[in-house]
């Protein structure tokens, strides 16, 4: 229905956001030219001034358009988040603004700031931040280049403890040929997921949160919530890893000192403890002590290569080569080459579920992109060279170590041989000049690649150096997981996508350090560091990470398949079909490597995932998920016009005249209630004042209202004069090929006696126009009426039940607080009947809709009954007929009625009623004079001459008389459908109204006047 608003006064020119332009007017600019690559760019520089010199002459700063003096020249703030300066974003002049005529004078006071912002909103934020504080300057967050944030990062966390202390051992078990296919499958799974990063990282400014950040801003809140928990918890595993893998080596130590404080398992728990508690002592310490342990680690890393490359260009003593070490053989490579599968743990993709851990690191860099100086430029340079100079040096060492050491030796020296000995020797170790023959029978042998896992300590020139890089390499990474895990954890937790988390959020320090964050990684870290087992604790990790993979590449992939024209990375070496592969590949090896852990992540992430969709957080990230429903939506309503409508296939897409649907909850709920999942649903609006604009703010509060109260519905507001031309153009323009409505719904009009003759004529034509462009048409009466304007300001409408508020931080409405009202659609009707009066044939449509209303939950117990007009004699036979008609259209029918009383006269009472009802709208020629008669006849053509009123009383006396059958049979009924009559042309306005009160008068419950396009929209035949 048509709504009127009031004026409201609109906004001036002064409540504009100024904007700041830096170069000023009072000196020249000077510009200069870059090259990047083929581009030539040019940039504008200012003579030097001092801060207070930039504070002062900002009002002078201002650069206009050359086509007007309120227009605004492009510029960054414009499109700057409000956020990214922590200050309020600048606005450009509204097309209002510059179609407002305003004289120049005017709108160089009024409107010349709104043109004028810095060229750098990070500049003029220093230039502020310098005038705070009592020293003039404030702290400013530490922020790090791509080697010491990103590379070093990365290049720490890959050398973790997977490669000192499980990489002699996997080159044992899986031979040298094997292990570099582990390295390398791992190496390809990492690489395509970085440049599926690097990809997403240079699509727009990277906030904090890393992984979860990418996924999030790219595949929205539904996957991004869950992959966000699952790869914080997984950082906080790698974190217990790593410790676990420190205090296995300092227990080692204790025992070869004989030294142990417990037992070798208690050991490592006592001693993870305490290393775990000083990293986090370390990483509350802030960033820059962080990084600075980091690069103090880096350093010890390369000591510790350059001694071990080293050691193997020693000649091995007989200390040496009693535990397996000889130096560079060929035979001991040759050797080495093939796989030795042992124990349980022997098979390949165990060694691959233990290996993979160690390339787990390369997201190290993005999980700190908040710190970061310049992330879509540190993240891709970064990750990449760190996967390049770890693989190269796991490569080397994994063919070096297994050129130099045998898979078996006893570590006695006495197992040497004599120059001529005679006992049996079997193996490699003969020709070397050693007999490991009864070790390597019985399974005692302790030293050697499959026997030890310190096999790179004996092998380098100085042992306690490789400690030293043991102790760096595991300390570094499980220092980088213990900060990766609560920063991306504290980005979750501040999109409020699930609850009881946001206490975790709070920041502290001028690096926003999540605090509370790092406590609760440190309890996870700690729980699993009690189980004191690597080999148990890594293919968890495993999962974890290769599913965040999984989702990084899905991500990559999906955003460049959309083809939005948002998704515009700076870094082009990559293809979604990489991404694509990588997604496919990485969850393949979740299940290869360890299947129930597999269904663990998945379960918990289907779990997550499940509860974002039902909740449907309030955030809008521009996800690829948006665009490909774009492309989908698109792409089918297109191929949609080129199908051939047929009946079978025939949905009831209503065009609902609401006004502001907040006003008339009970009409968009028994549309909804028929539409939602199977048809279109729009509810139009139509602006009656001249004076008042089309607000998007309005419709943003209408559509937000519709989709609290779960109704499927699009919204669209139309500028028209009246209800009737409204109306005419909504039916003409509204949807989008085959989505277009074909039935005009509308509330009646409960205040017609009281209405202007315009405003009837209005109404009726406006069936009449339905009518004749072949629109169904179905009128809603509820005996309270539909519109609850007045209830809400007074008192409680009695069809309707206050619900409970439903919170939001912006008025649905001017006209509306943010209750809901509950209406009488949305209430079980239990075992009450839907009556059907299926008094003209309409094609179907008369049946259709209660049919569509039982199959939703609330009328589903409900009974439809059927009444048709009929007389005594052939009475059977007409529901004998009719039965079988509806069979044959399996529906199901409760009962068929024929009336047979339909031709008596009515009570005289009900049609004094309807004579009553119409007297104010009859011309009562008896009274005038012909000259009179004839002039009021051409001047009120919407009155009701005698005439007309004797041609059509037979017709008035039957629509009084179907009402008061309708309200004998229909007492206890939940809904009433009747054929909507169709006037002929030449029928008085205000006669077929008083015809749809006279049927609908008098029910206590709603009654919907229906009526088809006289076109079959139910077929009982298959084709």
């Amino acid at each position: 229905m048509g709504h009127r608003f009031s004026k409201r006064k609109l906004e001036g020119t002064e409540n504009l956001s100024p904007g700041r332009f830096s170069v000023s007017e009072e000196a020249p600019p000077h510009y200069s030219s870059y090259s990047t690559g083929s581009e030539m760019a040019v940039s504008m520089e200012t003579p030097t001034q001092r801060p207070s010199e930039v504070v002062n002459s900002r009002q002078d700063n201002r650069r206009p358009s050359i086509y007007s003096t309120m227009d605004a020249m492009p510029h960054l703030e414009f499109y700057a988040n409000a956020t990214a300066t922590g200050r309020i974003r600048r606005c450009r002049p509204s097309l209002e603004t510059l179609r407002k005529t305003v004289d120049d004078a005017e709108s160089g006071s009024n409107m010349g700031d709104s043109g004028r912002g810095s060229v750098s909103a990070l500049q003029e934020s220093e230039i502020e931040s310098e005038e705070n504080g009592p020293g003039g300057k404030t702290a400013q967050p530490v922020r790090f280049g791509w080697i010491t944030g990103v590379m070093i990062r990365c290049m720490l966390n890959i050398w973790g403890v997977i490669l000192f202390l499980r990489l002699s051992w996997i080159t044992s078990q899986a031979g040298i040929l094997l292990t570099w296919l582990i390295i390398l499958m791992s190496v390809l799974v990492t690489s395509i997921t970085a440049l599926s990063v690097s990809a997403i990282s240079t699509n727009g400014r990277v906030s904090s949160g890393g992984a979860y950040f990418m996924i999030s801003r790219t595949l929205g809140p539904e996957l991004g919530g869950p992959i966000g928990v699952v790869f914080s918890f997984a950082n906080a595993l790698a974190c217990a890893l790593n410790t676990v893998g420190f205090a296995e080596t300092v227990r080692d130590l204790l025992i070869e000192y004989d030294s142990q404080i417990v037992d070798s398992v208690n050991d490592v728990r006592i001693i993870g403890s305490i290393t775990v508690t000083v990293l986090l002592l370390i990483s509350l310490a802030g960033m820059e002590w962080e990084s600075k342990t980091q690069i103090l680690f880096f350093l010890v890393l390369m000591v510790s290569f350059v001694n071990y490359f080293v050691g193997t260009l020693i000649p091995a003593t007989p200390q040496k080569q009693s535990i397996g070490v000889f130096g560079y053989r060929s035979e001991i490579f040759l050797e080495n080459l093939f796989p030795d599968w042992r124990g349980a743990d022997g098979d390949f993709f165990r060694m691959f579920a233990i290996f993979f851990p160690s390339a787990i690191g390369i997201l190290a860099g993005a999980n700190i992109s908040g710190d970061l100086k310049e992330p879509e430029i540190a993240i891709p340079r970064g990750t990449l060279m760190a996967i390049f100079w770890t693989t190269v040096s796991y490569l080397a060492i994994s063919s070096t170590v297994g050129a130099c050491v045998l898979r078996d030796a006893s570590g006695s020296m006495n197992d040497s041989l004599p120059l001529n000995f005679s006992e049996p020797c079997e193996g490699l170790s003969c020709g070397l000049g050693w007999n490991f023959t009864e070790c390597q029978q019985s399974g005692t042998c302790t030293f050697g690649l499959a026997n030890n896992f310190q096999v790179l300590i004996q092998v380098s020139g100085f042992g306690p150096l490789i400690y030293a890089g043991i102790f760096a390499a595991t300390l570094s990474s499980a220092l980088a997981f213990l900060v990766s895990a609560p920063k991306v954890f504290q980005c979750l937790c501040k999109d409020n996508i699930y609850p009881f988390i946001g206490f975790f959020a709070k920041g502290y320090g001028k690096n926003n350090e999540p605090l509370r964050a790092y406590l609760l990684c440190y309890i996870i870290a700690m729980c699993f560091i009690l189980i004191a087992e690597l080999n148990v604790i890594a293919p968890l990790i495993s999962n974890f990470f290769l599913c965040s993979y999984a989702l990084i590449n899905f991500s990559c992939f999906h955003a460049s398949i959309t083809n939005s024209p948002g998704w515009r990375p700076s870094f082009r070496y990559f293809s979604p079909w990489t991404g694509l592969f990588g997604a496919v590949i990485s969850v393949v090896l979740m299940f290869l490597l360890t299947w129930w852990a597999a269904l663990i992540a998945f379960g918990l992430i289907i779990f997550l995932f499940g509860y974002v969709v039902y909740k449907k957080p309030g955030v809008n990230w521009g996800s690829s998920v948006q665009a490909s429903t774009y492309n989908m939506a698109l792409s089918y309503s297109v191929s949609l016009a080129g199908v051939e409508d047929h009946v079978k296939n025939y949905r009831p897409q209503c065009l609902v005249l609401t006004g502001p649907p907040t006003l008339r909850p009970a009409l968009v709920d028994f549309v909804g209630s028929f539409t939602k999942n199977v048809s279109l649903m729009i509810c139009g609006d139509i602006l009656m004042d001249d004076e008042k604009s089309v607000s998007q703010r309005n419709s943003n509060d209408m559509i937000k209202w519709l989709n609290q109260r779960k109704v499927r519905s699009f919204y669209t507001s139309f500028k028209a004069s009246d209800l009737r031309e409204g109306a005419r153009h909504l039916l003409q323009a509204s949807g989008l090929g085959k989505l277009k409505p074909n039935i005009l719904v509308m509330g009646f009009k409960m205040n017609w006696h009281e209405s202007s003759s315009k405003g009837i004529e209005d109404y009726i034509n406006t069936i009449y126009d339905a009518f004749d462009s072949n629109h169904g048409v179905c009128v809603l009466r509820m005996m309270d009426g539909l519109d609850i304007r007045d209830e809400l300001e007074t008192e409680v409408n009695q069809a309707f039940e206050v619900d409970e508020a439903i919170e939001s931080d912006d008025q649905i409405s001017d006209n509306t607080a943010n209750d809901q009202i509950k209406t009488v659609f949305q209430s079980n009707q239990g075992k009450k009947t839907i009556d059907v009066y299926w008094i003209s044939d309409d094609g179907g449509l008369t049946l259709l809709v209660p049919y569509l209303l039982t199959r939703r939950k609330c009328w589903r117990r409900s009974k439809v009954r059927v009444f048709i007009i009929g007389e005594q004699q052939t009475m059977e036979n007409d529901r004998k007929e009719m039965m079988t008609l509806l069979q044959r259209f399996r529906l199901d029918v409760h009962d068929v009625i024929v009336v047979t009383d339909s031709e008596r006269p009515p009570l005289a009472k009900n049609m004094r009623r309807f004579e009553e009802t119409l007297a104010p709208f009859r011309l009562n020629e008896g009274q005038l004079d012909e000259r009179t008669a004839q002039q009021q006849r051409t001047e009120f053509t919407w009155k009701v001459t005698d005439k007309e009123m004797d041609a059509l009383r037979p017709k008035s006396e039957k629509k009084v008389r179907l009402n008061e059958l309708i309200r004998r049979n229909s007492k206890y009924a939940a809904l009433v459908l009747v054929s909507l009559p169709v006037a002929q042309a030449d029928c008085p306005s205000s006669l077929y109204m008083s015809w749809l009160d006279t049927l609908s008068y008098g029910i206590h419950c709603p009654v919907l006047l229906i009526r088809g396009n006289q076109q079959n929209v139910m077929t009982f035949y298959c084709q």
